[in-house]
């Protein structure tokens, strides 16, 4: 049997911030780890109704803490590439 993920997209100032509510148990370890305190609960619920987080993409560095304490893989960041000056 194939599950498919539904993922949310959102576009920052210093990258892009996905999550996953299907794989979010609503632990809050990225909320308390997060260094700019940029996470807070969602409306939308995970995986067991619980529910999952989302970003203030205005305040969000991209520096991936949240990806890397998420215990289930229900995050992921991607920082922005620099543009080269000429």
């Amino acid at each position: 049997m194939t599950q498919t993920f539904h993922e949310e997209t959102i576009e920052g100032n210093k990258g892009f911030w996905t999550i996953f509510p299907g794989l979010c148990k609503g632990c809050g370890l990225c909320i308390q780890k997060c260094p700019k305190k940029c996470m807070s609960w969602s409306d939308v619920l995970g995986v067991y109704g619980t529910p999952s987080v989302e970003i203030n993409n205005e305040e969000c560095i991209a520096c991936g803490a949240c990806q890397m304490f998420c215990p289930d893989c229900a995050i992921a960041v991607e920082r922005k590439k620099k543009e080269e000056k000429h």
